[in-house]
């Protein structure tokens, strides 16, 4: 049996402002649907991916931008760093951990934090070894996404 993470709702605190960010950000507009006051639905799926996200009214009671850890992968993260930067997406410098550690720095909400156990570096990993160069951005609520470049995937993958 076959078990696919399909969507995943964010927490935002004003639906056209997020929808607006998102358009921008270059994910497929899917749905917006209002369904009465209390419940209207956006769904996106960036580009690539069979995971969407999905948000809007009456979707959620969490906390607006505690999303965190919502990673998008990319062939190339220089590439797809300059794409958002032009696209006017405010996107972090390039990193690595020294110690070869999946970037684990979202906690609290803070996508820039340090976990105690890792060395953050500037800079793609030296060797661009596959899952280890990141970069960070959030939507207008302070979601968290982690951009994080993949050249060869783990066997099983």
């Amino acid at each position: 049996m076959d078990f696919k993470l399909e969507l995943i709702v964010l927490p935002v605190s004003d639906v056209d402002r997020a929808k607006s960010f998102y358009e921008k950000l270059g994910f497929r507009l899917d749905v917006d649907n209002t369904f009465n006051e209390q419940y209207r639905a956006v769904h996106f799926t960036p580009p690539g991916s069979g995971c969407s996200i999905i948000f809007g009214n009456g979707m959620t009671k969490t906390t607006p931008g505690s999303a965190q850890g919502l990673y998008l992968i990319v062939d190339d993260i220089a590439e797809a760093r300059e794409e958002l930067i032009g696209r006017g997406i405010q996107v972090s410098e390039l990193f690595h951990d020294a110690n070869g550690v999946l970037y684990h720095g979202h906690a609290g909400g803070d996508v820039t934090h340090e976990a105690a156990d890792q060395e953050r570096l500037n800079g793609a990993h030296p060797e661009r070894a596959t899952y280890s160069s990141y970069a960070t951005f959030s939507d207008p609520d302070g979601n968290g996404w982690v951009l994080q470049e993949i050249t060869e995937r783990f066997p099983g993958r």
